[in-house]
């Protein structure tokens, strides 16, 4: 995927609209020093940015392939522009998970906002919930990220005792060297 190409696209739409945005998925875990290979962008936008956001993809040329009011995903039929992967928030969850944003990513000459490490770790536990196929990928990267130094170890196992998860909890924490 050549993410410069979408990317100042994505930009200006947040930009102009001044919606909130952080990055996600791989891009967030390289801020943290965890780097791989990726095949999309992943984005936390704001909710009620939703139905602007689809007509705007759609006018790019993007194809959506899955839309709930929690996620959408859509890929573009030059496979060069590749696929993008949405997750929603709404106002309370946003007002939280952007304003304590931690840092801002170099990507491509552009500075995008980075969640805090919890937060990231928050979307992979409701990721596991929600598709338990991804638990081995998830619990990997949870455990580098729980890792870090400035992690806030008892905001993280509260994501996890929210979603009925402890167990999972305690494997990772056996873990962590």
């Amino acid at each position: 995927m050549d993410f410069e190409a979408i990317l100042p696209e994505l930009m200006s739409f947040f930009s102009k609209k001044n919606y909130k945005f952080a990055i996600a998925g791989a891009f967030s875990l390289h801020a943290y020093g965890l780097s791989r290979a990726t095949a999309d962008l992943d984005f936390i936008v704001e909710l009620k940015c939703q139905t602007y956001l689809l007509n705007f993809l759609e006018g790019l040329g993007y194809e959506t392939l899955h839309c709930s009011t929690g996620y959408s995903n859509h890929v573009h039929p030059i496979s060069s522009l590749g696929r993008l992967d949405f997750i929603y928030v709404d106002d309370k969850t946003a007002e939280i998970l952007f304003s304590e944003a931690q840092k801002n990513l170099m990507l491509f000459g552009y500075k995008v906002p980075v969640p805090r490490p919890e937060h990231i770790i928050a979307l992979k536990v409701l990721a596991i919930k929600n598709d338990p196929s991804r638990t081995f990928k998830e619990m990997a990267d949870i455990q580098f990220l729980m890792e870090l130094p400035e992690i806030d170890h008892e905001m993280v196992k509260n994501f996890f005792a929210k979603q009925e998860m402890m167990d999972t909890y305690h494997e990772i924490k056996k873990r962590i060297k």
